[in-house]
């Protein structure tokens, strides 16, 4: 019999282990978390008990914060500034997700009485939303908070009623531990079972995970080649299931003539701090800015060639992405016309430093050798691509894949109204599912109007991975038909017994 392989936990500034914290899950380990998962769902029925246990989780996770920030910071280098944030960040989501469950709106309840006068006519319906099942959360390396055990997806999740089974992410073992016991422990106060949270790790885990009959639904943050195959071998499973993946990003950001002359400096500072924040392992990071030709788009690299030199080397997650990202630039370096104001690279032994590159953006706008430089590079590197005309940009933007987002930088006048301000938000508008005017998408509210999702590959849905409307992925309507009033489950009576906000034969009430 061989033995499971050993997690350990690693410190990215040193690139050596501190500590096993784990074994990897066989297909037995994974088949019982699953089980336990399972059948905790009927512990999560009442909305009350998962309202308290929500608000119970953000309370625990805030008195343990300085030692979870620590060993967070020890394992990603992400620094306990960031990490602080982040955490705060995560236990407002949680909070966010229990006032919803209480609000009750999330259900969707709808009420048709019977009408013998429609054509045809409408029975007595009824219709709500219903949880799934037991959901599968793949953590994201670069939040080990936001994205990881206690995100979003596993908030959205237990909201909507769902168990959930994590696959850790191995750049934080020892905080997923850490925080999977503090959120058992919230569970135990309202009579939760501990298996309403599973917790595994290793790659083959993953797999097993995602195959595994009695897995509902999956929730993903990582990159294009990992998410496309669980995507694939969800869908392949003889019941297929929803996958709601976020892969890769490359962000672009369209800088008009009007908006470089008017205000180079601030453009070319604000995207360096963008393009730099957390060594550039945002997935919003701007990826590709389509920058003009002539006095005012050199005034804007200018102005990103100081700001980015003036940035000091960072350490990556880990050192597969350090190498990944080395190669990465240097291949994108040697192609025809690229230069490097400030050249990306190895900073040190276990650093990088951040740079940028620049093309003639005639080189993008058709297929080519430098179609690379459309793909997303993790890190802090950006492609400035000079632009000679509004067609030839128009071009670039022709050949962009999906997007998480897509940004517009305009003058004041185009902002107003004048120019071509409205026709550029018409064409960023397909690339991606948040689209800003003058700023930077790095940075994500959590806020009820948010979207963090677009068309493929950014992800592969049509959901968002952030705010109120995340519940969604995990919810399934079920229609009564006929039901006598006796029978139906509380959500659907008459009389409204729960006060839930619904709409009763087409008038809402609330």
């Amino acid at each position: 019999m061989v033995a499971a392989a050993p997690v350990w936990s690693v410190d990215p500034r040193t690139g050596k282990q501190r500590e096993q914290v784990a074994v990897e899950a066989t297909a037995q380990d994974v088949d019982a978390a699953v089980r336990a998962a399972h059948e905790a769902r009927g512990a999560l029925a009442d909305r009350a008990v998962r309202a308290a246990f929500l608000r119970t989780a953000a309370d625990r996770l805030d008195a343990a914060k300085d030692r979870l920030v620590e060993t967070a910071d020890a394992e990603t280098a992400l620094g306990p500034v960031r990490l602080t944030g982040e955490l705060a960040r995560t236990c407002y989501q949680l909070r966010a997700f229990a006032d919803i469950v209480d609000e009750g709106a999330y259900l969707d309840v709808v009420i048709n009485h019977p009408d013998d006068t429609a054509t045809p006519p409408i029975p007595d319906l009824r219709r709500y939303k219903v949880p799934l099942g037991v959901v599968a959360v793949y953590s994201a390396s670069n939040f080990p908070f936001a994205f990881s055990v206690p995100g979003g997806d596993t908030a959205s999740a237990f909201a909507a009623g769902c168990p959930v089974v994590v696959k850790a992410h191995p750049d934080h073992p020892a905080l997923s531990e850490q925080v999977a016991e503090v959120l058992r422990e919230a569970a135990a106060e309202h009579g939760v079972p501990a298996g309403v949270l599973g917790l595994v790790h290793g790659f083959q885990a993953g797999i097993e995970l995602i195959g595994h009959p009695l897995v509902a639904a999956a929730g993903f943050t990582g990159s294009v080649r990992g998410g496309r195959a669980l995507f694939d071998a969800a869908a392949a499973r003889p019941v297929p299931i929803p996958f709601h993946g976020e892969l890769g990003s490359l962000n672009p950001v369209l800088v008009t003539e009007a908006a470089a002359a008017e205000r180079p400096e601030a453009i070319g500072t604000g995207l360096a701090g963008s393009m730099t924040l957390g060594a550039g392992q945002f997935c919003v990071k701007p990826g590709l800015v389509l920058a003009p030709d002539g006095d005012a788009g050199d005034r804007l690299v200018k102005s990103l060639t100081d700001a980015v030199g003036a940035v000091d080397a960072g350490v990556l997650l880990d050192h597969r992405m350090r190498d990944n990202f080395v190669a990465g630039v240097a291949e994108r370096a040697r192609l025809p016309e690229v230069e490097a104001p400030v050249r990306p690279g190895p900073g040190g032994e276990h650093t990088v430093s951040p740079g940028f590159l620049t093309v003639p953006a005639a080189k993008l706008a058709r297929e080519g050798e430098h179609d690379l430089l459309l793909e997303e590079c993790f890190g802090p590197v950006t492609v400035v691509a000079r632009y000679r005309d509004a067609d030839e940009a128009k071009a670039v933007l022709s050949r962009l894949p999906g997007n998480l987002t897509a940004t517009v930088h305009l003058s004041a006048e185009e902002a107003a109204g004048g120019g071509r301000g409205a026709e550029l938000l018409a064409e960023l508008t397909p690339l991606a599912g948040r689209v800003l005017v003058n700023g930077w998408p790095t940075g994500v509210a959590v806020a009820p109007a948010q979207h963090h999702g677009g068309p493929y590959p950014a992800t592969t849905s049509t959901s968002t991975s952030v705010g109120g409307t995340a519940i969604e992925r995990w919810l399934r309507p079920v229609v009564y038909q006929g039901t006598p009033e006796a029978l139906l489950p509380a959500e659907l009576r008459d009389d409204n017994p729960l006060g839930l906000p619904r709409r009763v034969d087409g008038v809402l009430e609330r």
